[in-house]
């Protein structure tokens, strides 16, 4: 049984409660309808409970076929295509005819270097892991998707992937048709590859010049760097400076004059107080924000033009809960814990925890547990099962 703080990977799922899990989700596919949009032109795949594709090139001609497989099987996972196929059960790769593809970003809680992740491990999903993964995915739209691209709110969906993050789909006619190489140039902007300080700060070197740099109200990675330094300064906490990187009599000097820090870069002037190693600095801070902008943007499913992706509506098999999609204006008060349970009931059922930290789910507090028996509602045993951490009694 998995222990707290290491990195492990999911305990297999044994015979008995994958009886178990298995019997819940066909019961709750045998209540469900899930429509998608041109279902005959997508390739899916399927899990069981300890994979989460054992087989793909399946295909189905309405979505009373998918929901017929879906109520007999009750499968552990359910994925389909970004691509749009002529021919989406055919193989090899080729023999589909490719359409075109939807541009999808990964954003999962595990990518964010977080710290809680050392303590409960990378199986685990705390609040704060919630809550980072959900800001990093308002970032992601808000600060790239729609200023930087272009985008409308109407061509982006927001899907809760059912365990650590959110899947951001783009519907949009102008990428329907990219491929790969153009996708690794959206994945590259967002990862900020290249970024040349210089280009920033165009006097930077320049002896007895003041250093000229970006405004709040600039396009792209200047502006957001002028935009998440006077968001710090005005938090005007010091751990968070020294999270960055910057020496501690520094972070003090930049808190102690932040009002006319701010005052400059708002103006563009970012020599309002003398700073030594000013280079070092604002080169360290836009690093900084290139790592927090871009380390949870999974570029392999964003590249990946042939990808399988979790089909919103169906359950996750290493949790239980659905595959959600959020609407952007409601994602701020979105609770996974809460909002996506898919089996909220006052039933209880008796497991054998062998270790899991303390969590919330449904209005329910649980745990810690450390080797013991406990009887809980089905929600929330069968969230323990299917992560590993519990056997049914």
């Amino acid at each position: 049984m998995p222990r707290r703080g290491a990195y492990e990977v999911k305990s297999m799922i044994e015979q008995k409660e994958i009886e178990f899990a298995g019997s819940l989700f066909k019961k709750y596919y045998a209540g469900a309808r899930i429509d998608i949009e041109k279902v005959g032109e997508k390739e899916f795949g399927f899990g069981d409970f300890n994979n989460k594709i054992s087989f793909r090139h399946f295909a189905f001609k309405t979505n009373e076929d998918f929901n017929a497989y879906l109520k007999q099987n009750g499968p552990g996972f359910v994925s389909f295509s970004s691509a749009f196929y002529m021919h989406p059960a055919a193989r090899p790769m080729p023999n589909k005819i490719w359409n075109g593809s939807e541009l999808i970003f990964d954003l999962d809680a595990n990518d964010l270097g977080l710290r809680c992740v050392k303590e409960h491990g990378g199986s685990w999903v705390c609040k704060n892991c919630f809550d980072s993964v959900r800001r990093e995915t308002l970032r992601l739209i808000e600060e790239f998707l729609i200023p930087d691209f272009g985008f409308s709110k109407n061509e982006i969906s927001i899907n809760f992937s059912g365990n650590r993050g959110y899947h951001v789909h783009v519907d949009n006619g102008d990428v329907l048709g990219l491929g790969s190489d153009a996708r690794k140039q959206i994945s590259g902007y967002i990862k900020a590859e290249g970024l040349d300080l210089e280009a920033f700060f165009p006097s930077l070197g320049q002896r007895g010049q003041v250093l000229h740099g970006p405004a709040p109200g600039d396009f792209g990675y200047g502006g957001k760097l002028a935009r998440f330094v006077i968001s710090m300064l005005n938090r005007e906490d010091i751990g968070e400076l020294l999270a960055m990187g910057i020496e501690k009599q520094v972070a003090k000097k930049l808190l102690a004059n932040k009002t006319d820090i701010i005052m400059g870069i708002t103006t563009g002037n970012w020599d309002k107080v003398n700073l030594q190693k000013k280079r070092e600095i604002w080169k360290n801070l836009l690093q900084k924000i290139a790592i927090r902008q871009s380390n949870s943007i999974d570029k392999n499913v964003t590249n990946d033009i042939h990808h399988l992706i979790r089909v919103p509506g169906t359950l996750h098999g290493d949790t239980g809960l659905a595959s959600k999609t959020v609407p952007l204006d409601r994602l701020q008060d979105f609770d996974p814990m809460e909002h996506a349970v898919a089996f909220a009931s006052q039933e209880t059922v008796k497991i054998h925890v062998g270790s899991a930290p303390r969590f919330s789910m449904k209005g329910g507090e649980f745990g810690p547990f450390d080797g013991q028996d406990a009887e809980l509602p089905l929600h929330a045993a069968l969230y323990l099962i299917l992560k590993g951490r519990a056997r049914l009694k």
